[in-house]
């Protein structure tokens, strides 16, 4: 329904600041600095615009040349993921980096969509909305590319779990996630919940959405076509959010700031529900050029990068925009980051068609203006020009900063310090390593948290936690589908920028092939420390590098992402965390393969190379150490792993795999055997001798390139034949036993699985209730 625009009242209370009043009143004081902006920014503000800008226009500037908007410091390094794409690469790419979301070809005439993106400061801020709102915005970028949203997954990372203040962040994080994706219906298919201390003041909340569309559905947003209409459409514009991106998230907590409660958005999942089937029905009935979701920055954002983007210029009556709080100037309406709000392009032949859509679906609009062969974006409050603009000025050609960076002296310090402390040795001691290992908040169950999401609704869900990938099935007739996994490492990231952040992608990317999906595209959220510090910005460029290599030398190209800087409190940073997302196609979902073993008799076998590798792992971790260098990657061994695990799943030789990664084998093994409830007899002393290991190194060290798959008797001798040819390492460590009702390490120790269980699912519930 569309709705009279706010009284004329109520707009004359405002001092307006027009673009005239402004060219005659140059020294007028303005807040650049409380808004964020630095001081030579606003002089080039000034400059652009050859006068001072009036308070929307410095509203507009400040927002969309923030960090959280404008990557000034992270763009010339993110570049390389562009120059590092080989033409192979491109192949399954139907669109790429710089819109709101890459889309793949999966074959079959379908795509998907998927992006990551962060959400990490509101949700310290306001947990439950913080989280709930990061939920929504990554679904809208979804909704605008042209395709229906079908999962979400969540990576988080909070404080020490005995932190007093924990508690806070995971109960309102939790639910905030939980309460909106359910209510949307999406399943949420699987992510990480890591515990370290140096996340207490900057917890991050890392939200991913995928979606499916047929590729001629691709919809990108621009506004062209002088002539056609704006419109925006959905929630009412209010004042929650207001600077969300510009100063919340583009500045470190700080004491001394004032209080930045009212930054956080408010969020309407029931709403956003109607606006997903709305514009899904728009675009199939072909009324819309185009859809642009407003996140961060609103309407400042979508009209700059809608003209940006088009190849005219755009006029708006900021008057006729929806209030929810009449008392909001036109800065704040253009700041304002109010949730489930879209903007659109159209014809105006198509408007009558577009406003029985809204009335169908009972949401409310209003026609804001109209795009224009100028080149100019121009805003008017009540008939008087406050915004007169060059819209790239605004959206794309913000400033770009080479920031000076170093790499830390204390460095070499750090990765001198080898893991030397004494190791259990002894089935005993080694046992109860095991079970110290599996009931520590990285490695214990996380179910208390998992089962808050509703990992089924839509009945495509093929896997999802607590298996290696979430899987989800985009054709019923065909099984077509894709798998996702989300990784990250800080402890190796930490010790080595460059190699953790190959790290996290060959991890995400291992596990994608264990669940048997062919690797085929990735996303990333960059969560780092503040870029003014030389030594935050070294490791940011070292991982961004390491990432971009690691791409290429996997053949698989980054389509999109987030950058989230100033990640720290009073000086100190989080560990830099490069969240890596990787998509597999699967020809039919019928073929994955799960984590965990059921058929009695069943081959085990240890795929990869095991060294002594325990720096920075999760044993280390319990003993309070982070030194050294993190474990070997390569990329060829990976990518070989990868196509033995993809054979041997589409083929039927393998039953269940699981990758080994944080944890290691003792961390594999337990939760193959906890996945069903099923036991195993196990032998360690002949791959121990073969790689040169003790028996608890073997089971501890984090060496990469490895996974376990259980194998059907009668798949055995392919299965070995398979691997011999193409020279990978694999050895016979065991068989699945039914009756035995624990894991038998044959000659060392037998660890119960009802005693494995109580001490891994005890952990949450202890801390959180």
């Amino acid at each position: 329904m569309t709705v009279s625009a706010n009284s004329t009242a109520e707009q004359k209370k405002f001092n307006i600041d027009t673009v005239e009043h402004a060219a005659s009143t140059p020294d007028t004081p303005l807040p650049w600095a409380e808004l964020g902006l630095k001081e030579d920014e606003y002089n080039r503000v000034v400059e652009i615009l050859g006068r001072r800008p009036t308070a929307a226009e410095l509203a507009m500037y400040s927002v969309m040349w923030s960090e959280h908007c404008s990557y000034k410091s992270s763009k010339v390094h993110l570049k390389q993921f562009g120059d590092k794409v080989t033409e192979k690469m491109k192949e399954h790419l139907l669109v790429g980096i710089g819109e709101n979301a890459g889309v793949v070809d999966i074959g079959e005439g379908w795509a998907v969509t998927f992006k990551v993106e962060s959400h990490n400061h509101p949700s310290f801020v306001e947990p439950y909305q913080g989280a709930a709102t990061g939920v929504g915005g990554i679904v809208r970028d979804i909704i605008s590319m042209g395709a229906r949203p079908v999962a979400v997954m969540d990576p988080l990372r909070f404080g020490a779990i005995d932190h007093p203040d924990t508690a806070r962040l995971v109960h309102g994080i939790v639910s905030g996630i939980g309460g909106y994706g359910n209510s949307l219906g999406l399943p949420n298919i699987g992510g990480e919940v890591v515990f370290d201390s140096v996340y207490q003041g900057n917890p991050l909340v890392n939200a991913l959405a995928v979606g499916v569309m047929r590729h001629e559905d691709i919809r990108l947003a621009n506004a062209s076509g002088a002539g056609n209409k704006v419109v925006l459409f959905g929630a009412r514009t209010g004042g929650d959010g207001i600077g969300g991106a510009s100063v919340l998230a583009s500045e470190s907590f700080d004491d001394a700031k004032p209080s930045k409660r009212p930054a956080v958005q408010v969020g309407d999942p029931f709403a956003e529900k109607v606006l997903i089937e709305c514009c899904l029905e728009l675009f199939k009935a072909s009324v819309v050029e185009g859809i642009q979701d407003l996140g961060a920055a609103g309407i400042s954002c979508a009209t700059s990068e809608l003209a940006s983007n088009g190849d005219g210029g755009m006029h708006v009556e900021l008057t006729k925009v929806l209030l929810r709080d009449p008392s909001l100037t036109p800065g704040e309406i253009l700041m304002s980051e109010s949730q489930e709000r879209m903007m659109a392009v159209v014809t105006p032949e198509n408007v009558e068609a577009f406003e029985a859509i809204m009335d169908k679906w009972n949401v409310e609009y209003s026609w804001l203006g109209e795009v224009t062969d100028t080149g100019r974006l121009i805003i008017d409050w009540d008939g008087e020009t406050i915004v007169d603009v060059d819209p790239r000025t605004v959206a794309h050609e913000g400033p770009v900063y080479n920031r000076p960076f170093h790499r830390p002296e204390w460095l070499d310090g750090v990765q001198a310090d080898s893991f030397g402390e004494e190791r259990p040795f002894g089935g005993e001691a080694v046992k109860n390593a095991v079970l110290e290992l599996m009931a520590s908040p990285n490695m214990c169950d996380k179910s208390w948290v998992t089962n808050q999401y509703d990992r089924y609704v839509q009945g495509n869900t093929a896997l999802a936690m607590p298996d290696d990938a979430g899987v989800i099935r985009v054709d019923e007739e065909t099984g077509l589908g894709v798998a996702i996994s989300t990784d990250a490492n800080g402890r190796y990231t930490y010790l080595n920028p460059y190699e953790g952040a190959k790290l996290a992608l060959a991890e995400s990317y291992r596990n994608v092939a264990t669940s048997g999906a062919r690797p085929m595209a990735v996303t990333d959220c960059l969560n780092f420390g503040s870029p003014e510090d030389p030594e935050v910005m070294w490791q940011f460029a070292e991982a961004v590098r390491g990432l971009a290599d690691g791409c290429q030398e996997l053949g698989v190209p980054v389509t999109g992402g987030n950058v989230s800087l100033y990640n720290q409190t009073g000086g100190v940073a989080i560990h830099p965390t490069p969240v890596v997302g990787v998509l597999g196609v699967f020809d039919d979902v019928a073929r994955r393969t799960p984590s965990g073993w059921r058929e009695d008799g069943q081959a085990i076998y240890l795929m990869g190379v095991t060294r002594d590798e325990l720096d920075g792992s999760e044993f280390a971790n319990l003993r309070g150490h982070l030194g050294g260098q993190p474990p070997k990657v390569d990329l060829q061994a990976e990518k070989l792993l990868g196509d033995l695990l993809i054979n041997a799943s589409r083929d039927g030789m393998i039953d269940a795999a699981h990758d080994l990664s944080e944890g290691g084998l003792a961390a594999a093994l337990s939760e193959m055997a906890l996945r069903f409830g099923v036991g195993a007899r196990i032998g360690l002393d002949e791959v121990a001798e073969r790689d040169g290991v003790d028996l608890f190194t073997l089971l501890f060290s984090e060496s990469q390139a490895r996974a376990v798959v259980s194998v059907a008797r009668s798949e055995e001798v392919r299965f070995k034949d398979m691997c011999s040819a193409r020279g990978f390492a694999h050895s016979r460590i065991g068989v699945v036993d039914t009756e035995i009702g624990a894991l038998d390490f044959q000659g060392h120790f037998v660890l119960p699985l009802d005693e494995l269980k109580e001490a891994h699912e005890g952990t949450l519930p202890k801390h959180f209730g």
